[in-house]
C-alpha cells in the first residue's frame, strides 16, 4: 500500500525520474479524487502540481522543454497516477498523446503552442466534423465528443475529413478521405456539458463545437489517424508508433493502477472489517488470502507484460526502423489485456467488500465504476482478441486496430 509519500524535489536534473515525481504526487491526487470525480474535472491543485512535475509533456521534445520519455516511462507514470486516481491519469494519458503534434508542427508554431509551462492539448472524436479549404487554410464546423482533459487545456484538436472548396472531399492515393487535426485556442470552442456518465467523472470528456472556425494552415497536422509519417522515422520511439499503440499502453496502464489502487484501500480494510455473521476480520479468512494473492499476481503479471514488451520495443528498433506488425500486435495485446485483466480483478474485491463498496462516495465503488468505464473504451473491446490471435495463427492483420 502507498504510505506517504515525500515531497516533489523541484531541482533540474538532466534526466528526471518521472515515475518518482508521480509517485511523490500520490496523496496529493488520492486527497482530491473524491472532489474530482463529484466535481467532473480535476482540481487546480492536482493540474498545477502535474504541470510543475512536467507530467502533462513527457512526450513533447526536449527542444521544448519536454521530457523526450520512452513509451516505457510514459506507461509506469500512468500506472501510478490511475493508482491514486483514474481520471487523472487517464487525462494525463491521452493529453500526453495528443502532445505529440508538437514534433508535427513547425518549430515556431511549436514554440507558440507549447511554449509555456501550463501548455496542454485535448482532443475528442467527431462524426460530422468538416473543413473546407481555403485562402491560407481551412473553415472547420463540428461538433467533438469525449474532449477528455478539456476544461484544463489551453488548446484543441479537432479532426476533421478535408474538403475542397467545391465540395468534393480530398482523397488519398489509398482510396481514403484525408483527415487533418487543426488546433485551436480552447477559448475558441464552446464546451457543452454532456458527461454524465458512471465513471471516470473527473475526466470532464464533454462536447466542445466549433462553427465555420478559420484555422491558418500552419496550425493543423496531418491527423493521428496516419501516424507516423516516413519523415519521422528518425526521431525516438514514441514518435514511430501508432496512435493506436500509444493509446493502448496509456489506458492499459490506467486500468492496471486503478486496479492496484482498489486492491491498496481492500487490504487496509480488510484488516479492520468484520463481515456481518462472522467472526474474525476479513484479513484472516482464508478465501479473501488466497483473492488477495491472486488478484495481486495477474495485477503484476499484466504490468510485467506491458513494460517489459514496451522496453523491447525500445531496445530493438534501430534509428529509422518502425515497429514491425509483431511488435505492434504484441502491444495491442499487452494494452487490451491489461484493461480486460484489472477490470475482472476489479469485480473481485468489489465482491469480497460487501456492502461497504456499494456506498456513494466509497473509494472501492469509484474504482469499480472507472473499471467499468475503462473497459467499455475502444482499447478494451474484446474484439482485439480476434486480431491477435489471427495475427499469430498466420492470418492478415487489420491494420487500424494496432
Amino acid at each position: 500500500m502507498p504510505g506517504e509519500m515525500p515531497l516533489l524535489d523541484k531541482k533540474t536534473d538532466s534526466e528526471p525520474d518521472y515515475v518518482a515525481r508521480a509517485r511523490a504526487l500520490h496523496s496529493l491526487i488520492s486527497a482530491a479524487a473524491p472532489g474530482v470525480d463529484t466535481n467532473r474535472e480535476l482540481a487546480p491543485e492536482v493540474v498545477d502540481a502535474l504541470h510543475e512535475a512536467g507530467l502533462f509533456r513527457l512526450f513533447v521534445p526536449r527542444r521544448l522543454g519536454g521530457g523526450e520519455v520512452p513509451i516505457s516511462t510514459y506507461a509506469q507514470v500512468i500506472e501510478m497516477i490511475a493508482r491514486a486516481d483514474a481520471s487523472t491519469a487517464w487525462c494525463l494519458s491521452q493529453m500526453n498523446v495528443c502532445g505529440i503534434s508538437s514534433v508535427y508542427l513547425k518549430p515556431e508554431m511549436a514554440r507558440k503552442i507549447f511554449g509555456k509551462r501550463e501548455a496542454a492539448i485535448a482532443w475528442g472524436n467527431s462524426n460530422d466534423a468538416r473543413a473546407v479549404v481555403v485562402e491560407g487554410g481551412y473553415r472547420i464546423s463540428g461538433n467533438w465528443d469525449f474532449g477528455s482533459g478539456c476544461h484544463h487545456a489551453t488548446w484543441l484538436g479537432a479532426h476533421c475529413p478535408v474538403f475542397n472548396p467545391d465540395g468534393s472531399p480530398q482523397i488519398l492515393d489509398d482510396g481514403q478521405s484525408l483527415h487533418r487535426t487543426m488546433l485551436v485556442p480552447k477559448s475558441a470552442v464552446k464546451i457543452s456539458d454532456v458527461w454524465d456518465v458512471i465513471g471516470l467523472r473527473g475526466t470532464g470528456s464533454d462536447r466542445y463545437t466549433l462553427e465555420d472556425y478559420f484555422v491558418p494552415e500552419d496550425h493543423s497536422i496531418v491527423a493521428l489517424l496516419y501516424w507516423p509519417d516516413a519523415a519521422h522515422l528518425n526521431q525516438p520511439v514514441p514518435y514511430r508508433l501508432t496512435a493506436s499503440s500509444l493509446y493502448a499502453s496509456g489506458f492499459g496502464s490506467v486500468g492496471l493502477g486503478n486496479a492496484r489502487g482498489m486492491l491498496d484501500t481492500f487490504i487496509e480494510l480488510a484488516t479492520r472489517k468484520t463481515a456481518r455473521l462472522q467472526r474474525n476480520p476479513l484479513a484472516e479468512s482464508p478465501l479473501v488470502q488466497a483473492a488477495v494473492a491472486d488478484a495481486f499476481i495477474k495485477l503484476e503479471a499484466a504490468r510485467v507484460f506491458m513494460v517489459q514488451n514496451l522496453r523491447e520495443v525500445e531496445q530493438s528498433l534501430k534509428p529509422g526502423q518502425p515497429p514491425s506488425i509483431d511488435q505492434r500486435v504484441r502491444i495491442r495485446a499487452a494494452g487490451t489485456s491489461a484493461i480486460r485483466v484489472a477490470a475482472g480483478v476489479v469485480n473481485q474485491i468489489y465482491d469480497m467488500a460487501g456492502t461497504t463498496a456499494i456506498f456513494a462516495g466509497n473509494e472501492l465503488q469509484r474504482r469499480f465504476r472507472d473499471a467499468h468505464t475503462v473497459s467499455q473504451h475502444v482499447q478494451g473491446r474484446l474484439s482485439h482478441y480476434e486480431n491477435v490471435g489471427r495475427h499469430f495463427l498466420g492470418g492478415e492483420v487489420e491494420m487500424r486496430f494496432i
